[in-house]
């Protein structure tokens, strides 16, 4: 077992370095252009993945109150990144969608962060690295995941 001293240093070195990498993915995957926020990106990532999705549940997911949820979507609707229309189950609640424009954007976001990242590992990660990197993501994985 590590000493509390020696653990907080690395907690603080993992923190700093996550810090910086995310700056980087965020830098190279052109999201600062689009003039859109992270809970904006993070709303049509959620629809990108779990499909349309009424205000509570978009609150619920990213544990923020509804009227968060609808000042974070209302500038995405007039720029044509997301949709709303009546619940075909419960025609008093809207379901949020992302529209055809959000989707294009999302995924013009993931190639960028996604093949920054690929050249990043290839230019600074040797083959012989590889398998430390691979046991890197699993235990950041695992961070991930803890209930600490």
């Amino acid at each position: 077992m590590l000493d509390n001293a020696h653990d907080e240093d690395a907690a603080t070195r993992l923190a700093l370095a996550l810090k910086r990498l995310w700056a980087r993915l965020r830098e190279q995957s052109g999201w600062s252009a689009t003039g859109l926020s992270i809970s904006q990106l993070s709303i049509l990532q959620r629809l990108r993945l779990d499909g349309p999705a009424t205000a509570a549940s978009l609150a619920a997911a990213e544990h923020v109150s509804q009227q968060a949820i609808a000042q974070t979507v209302a500038p995405l609707r007039p720029a044509g990144l997301v949709r709303s229309e009546p619940d075909p189950e419960d025609g008093r609640k809207t379901l949020i969608s992302i529209s055809d424009a959000g989707l294009r954007l999302r995924e013009s976001i993931i190639a960028s962060r996604t093949s920054w990242l690929a050249r990043a590992v290839d230019a600074t990660i040797g083959a012989d690295e590889r398998a430390a990197l691979d046991k890197a993501i699993e235990l950041l994985e695992r961070l991930a995941d803890a209930d600490a």
